[in-house]
């Protein structure tokens, strides 16, 4: 496969956060993102990064020996190459994961892909971003992921899981922004309205803080 991507970093890792919280994962982390999120930790990867062909990305992942491989960024879907990459590692039999801002279109992401599909909240500075069409291509094994930021941020969330039916159709994470909100208020707010979604803090910040590749 003779393509090339930006890549900012591949490493190995505990995934911190989804349903396959806790497991360890290789993550290829692409280079470039649209938005401009106010709490965004990965600002780091808007530039630069390395250009890399995808039998060196395989090459590299396939070191690992992994069972989970996560797409991140950035925002991989910014690169149009991130498709047939996504293809390559389910071919190789991975269990893939795409985390993708949702303001791209995730069309022609291999079904195989469980989508992450992060809505933005207000919160985010970036809502208006969001394209709602990436909602009604969400399957059973995607999910999708709401990072709240106060109050406001969580009562629009709960809006969004009862107006699209989220819960019925794939996992739903809810997520306190890091050194934000305080986990135990989103914690709470979720118990009390009963809310049919996966309460999720950020596993790698509690280990490791911001250290990249980690």
């Amino acid at each position: 496969m003779r393509y090339e991507l930006r890549i900012t970093e591949i490493f190995y890792s505990l995934q911190g956060e989804t349903r396959t919280v806790g497991w360890p994962t290789v993550f290829v982390r692409l280079t470039g993102c649209p938005l401009r999120c106010r709490y965004c930790d990965t600002a780091y990867a808007f530039q630069g990064g390395e250009r890399m062909a995808c039998d060196t990305i395989l090459d590299k992942v396939g070191a690992y020996s992994p069972r989970f491989v996560t797409v991140t960024g950035g925002e991989p879907l910014a690169q149009p190459a991130v498709l047939p990459l996504l293809q390559a590692l389910c071919d190789r039999g991975y269990e893939v994961s795409l985390e993708t801002s949702g303001a791209l279109s995730t069309e022609g992401v291999d079904p195989r892909v469980s989508v992450v599909l992060d809505l933005k909240t207000p919160g985010s500075g970036e809502s208006s971003r969001n394209l709602n069409t990436n909602l009604d291509r969400l399957r059973r094994g995607d999910q999708v992921k709401f990072v709240i930021t106060s109050v406001g941020d969580y009562e629009w969330a709960r809006e969004a899981v009862e107006k699209y039916d989220l819960a019925a159709r794939c996992d739903v994470l809810f997520s306190p922004v890091h050194e934000g909100l305080e986990a135990r208020t989103l914690a709470d707010w979720v118990l009390r309205d009963r809310l049919p979604v996966r309460f999720q803090i950020q596993l790698h910040k509690v280990l490791w803080g911001d250290a990249r590749g980690r």
